[in-house]
């Protein structure tokens, strides 16, 4: 399997995309997996509490670890597959499908993104206490970056602070849309370490383990009037003279800024692709729809109008764009790293989230009241990806950091 795709801003570039049968045949296992085994138990996903299917999942998640499908982000020397992020890209549009995809085979954020860093950025000590346990599935994690009173498109202003006090770190600050933080064992947390230092040198990544006096789960945040629990959740974290060991620092001190967007930049691409599955799942959801729903005594069904037909075809068209162009952006990273990859970065990040959020809403709009119940999993993208507009960076920042980027080529000619 081949893609190409061509860019052209300044100058062209072409881009071969060869994809191995060994991950054809793996992506062609998890859609198998998900069909049978995932997306039948979604009807209780969308009506019990999440941590009522724990059981199940976690019987689900024995055969991944049989199928040695487990972790397919993750280095292989620390228990995953170790693909590359192209690869793990096809993997995760076919685990995005589903809700439950990717925490079943257990590459699911913000788990996969604190991996990451850990691996990267990890003593020994942490490498042993937090990340070998973490890959294996023994435990989870929770990002706390996000706060409440301000803006989570610029990361570098922070109210939240780390101060010495002998060999400890105190922690003071309130975070929000701390995903997963309800069961989390512990959280990488982004806090100011100097407030009179550089812009992007004022804040630090420190682990603070979940049960430590002073890190409080205030409560988890409702998304349009679902709030959730366990890792199907959001969190609102006050840290209240926590207060944690300076080994627990994660890299350099002042380089939280930078060791994020290290994060950031494939967690994009992680996000992007599960985003496609979405829109895969929405669009088939949206097609057979329109193919069996009769509208009139003589037969007719919804494809016949025009209306739904523009739809599908336009749906089919911006899906393949949108995916094309993420792919080219994981093989950027792959091959040059994130940094050369900035604008690829910026325009799969509101490309595919605005691709996303029209395709869920025609298949809605083409499901009609069916589609606003829980009775398909419509309602549910519906509801939580909507905040993919917002989320890692608002479109619009995108947009302008994007446009600014451009713009300076023509000022150097």
């Amino acid at each position: 399997m081949i893609f190409y795709e061509t860019i052209n801003i300044k100058e062209e570039i072409t881009v071969d995309f060869k994809i191995s049968g060994r991950i054809e045949t793996i992506v062609g296992m998890i859609n198998e997996f998900v069909d049978k085994e995932l997306i039948p138990l979604e009807a209780q996903f969308l009506t019990k509490d999440f941590r009522e299917l724990l059981p199940i999942l976690k019987e689900k998640q024995k055969i991944v670890k049989k199928m040695e499908l487990w972790a397919p982000n993750f280095p292989v020397e620390c228990g995953g597959m170790g693909l590359s992020l192209l690869e793990h890209g096809l993997v995760s549009e076919a685990l995005g499908r589903s809700p439950l995809g990717h925490y079943v085979f257990w590459c699911q954020a913000p788990d996969a993104g604190n991996v990451e860093i850990l691996h990267e950025h990890g003593t020994k000590e942490q490498k042993e206490m937090y990340l070998n346990p973490l890959v294996k599935g023994d435990i989870r994690s929770c990002f706390a970056m996000t706060e409440v009173d301000m803006p989570g498109s610029n990361p570098v202003m922070l109210e939240t602070t780390a101060v010495k006090d002998g060999d400890d770190y105190v922690i003071n600050g309130h975070k929000w849309y701390t995903t997963a933080a309800d069961g989390a064992d512990f959280a990488i947390t982004m806090a100011v370490t100097d407030p009179d230092g550089p812009t992007y040198g004022k804040a630090s990544m420190i682990i603070v383990p979940a049960d430590t006096k002073g890190f409080n789960l205030v409560r988890n945040i409702p998304v349009m009037g679902h709030e959730g629990s366990d890792y199907f959740s959001h969190g609102e974290i006050i840290f209240e003279s926590c207060r944690v060991p300076q080994k627990n620092l994660l890299g350099k001190e002042g380089k939280g800024f930078v060791i994020a967007q290290d994060r950031l930049g494939p967690g994009r691409i992680h996000h992007c692709m599960r985003w496609l599955g979405i829109c895969r799942r929405a669009f088939e959801l949206m097609c057979r729809r329109a193919s069996e729903r009769v509208i009139s005594p003589s037969g007719q069904t919804l494809g016949t109008r025009q209306t739904i037909q523009n739809w599908i075809a336009e749906s089919a068209a911006e899906l393949k764009a949108a995916r094309l162009l993420t792919l080219n952006s994981a093989w950027q990273i792959d091959n040059n790293g994130a940094s050369k990859a900035r604008d690829s970065i910026s325009m799969i990040k509101f490309v595919v989230a605005n691709t996303m959020q029209k395709i869920v809403d025609r298949a809605l709009q083409v499901h009609g009241g069916l589609g606003m119940t829980d009775d398909t999993i419509l309602a549910y993208f519906f509801r939580h990806e909507r905040a993919a507009r917002i989320y890692d960076g608002a479109d619009e920042v995108h947009k302008t950091s994007l446009a600014k980027r451009i713009l300076k080529t023509y000022k150097e000619l």
